[in-house]
């Protein structure tokens, strides 16, 4: 193993532009890999976010007491598709008008909390049982309108799955690249060894003596840039932190947990090391014989 090793380092020395191209170019694919990662899990906790949120707004009107509200909320409660219903009165709607309007003194003077509607903010199991909160309230006497942020939640889902779809094609993209130069980079050596690799078939070498360490090179190659790839986007992302969190307010996305980070590492340099095996074998087999 340890000649094996040593083989693998004499290659890679011996054409260092080449060993830098590869780097590069893997580099360049684990980086758009982590970014693809990381908006894909961004995207999921903000869609979780927004489920747990209050996103459909019942008005009652005047003429409907509490104790038919609260009869409602406890239904609504008992319902498969509802996560929490929280009930809002009109004494406490007037509490967040007044808050909302607090430096406009002319139109804290204009309402009362008699003029103000009660209401249920009901939030949904998943976003796709949204539709179904507002079917209740529809056929539910004594509701006077319905606030469903239909626009938001579909743009939320379209951005979610167009994150999914744009990150897999670039992905495959940039792993085909990888993987052909990588194997056009090995080929080459190998095709100019192939004097050497004779000699040392004659001489009783082992296939696994003499392709192994072209194996490793392509090993070495996906490491070192799945490795680059994450400390580069990791002091990227600790840099873009707090601007981010001003920009997210409320929304539990950042910082993202180092345990997370470490996951990801390991799945990208797991899935590089594959693509070098793969090249390096490919290449070595094909053009060593």
């Amino acid at each position: 193993m340890r000649r094996i090793l040593i083989n693998t380092y004499r290659n890679i020395r011996r054409s260092p532009y080449q060993a830098l191209a590869a780097i590069i170019v893997l580099t360049l694919t684990s980086f758009v890999a982590y970014l693809f990662i990381l908006f894909w899990l961004g995207s999921q906790v903000v869609l979780n976010y927004f489920e747990t949120r209050p996103q459909v707004t019942a008005f009652f009107k005047d003429d409907v007491n509490e104790t038919t509200i609260l009869e409602i909320k406890a239904n609504l409660e008992q319902q498969p598709f509802v996560a929490k219903v929280n009930y809002v009165s009109k004494a406490e709607a007037l509490e967040i008008y007044q808050e909302q309007n607090q430096n406009d003194p002319l139109l804290l003077e204009m309402v009362t909390a008699d003029i103000l509607p009660a209401s249920l903010e009901v939030a949904a199991k998943t976003i796709d049982d949204l539709a179904q909160v507002k079917s209740y309230f529809d056929s539910t006497a004594g509701v006077d309108e319905v606030i469903y942020q239909q626009d938001i939640i579909d743009a939320l889902k379209k951005w979610s799955q167009a994150i999914r779809t744009t990150g897999v094609v670039v992905l495959v993209v940039l792993g085909l690249t990888s993987f052909l130069i990588i194997t056009i980079i090995i080929s080459m050596k190998v095709a100019a060894k192939r004097s050497e690799i004779a000699t040392m078939r004659l001489l009783g070498a082992t296939p696994l003596f003499i392709y192994l360490p072209y194996v490793f090179e392509g090993v070495f190659y996906g490491l070192v840039g799945a490795l680059t790839a994450w400390l580069l986007g990791y002091i990227l992302l600790l840099y873009a932190t707090p601007t981010l969190l001003d920009f997210m307010g409320e929304i539990p996305l950042l910082p993202v947990p180092l345990t997370t980070m470490l996951l990801m590492l390991v799945t990208v340099l797991a899935a590089t090391a594959g693509l070098g095996v793969i090249s390096g074998s490919i290449s070595s087999r094909r053009y060593g014989e």
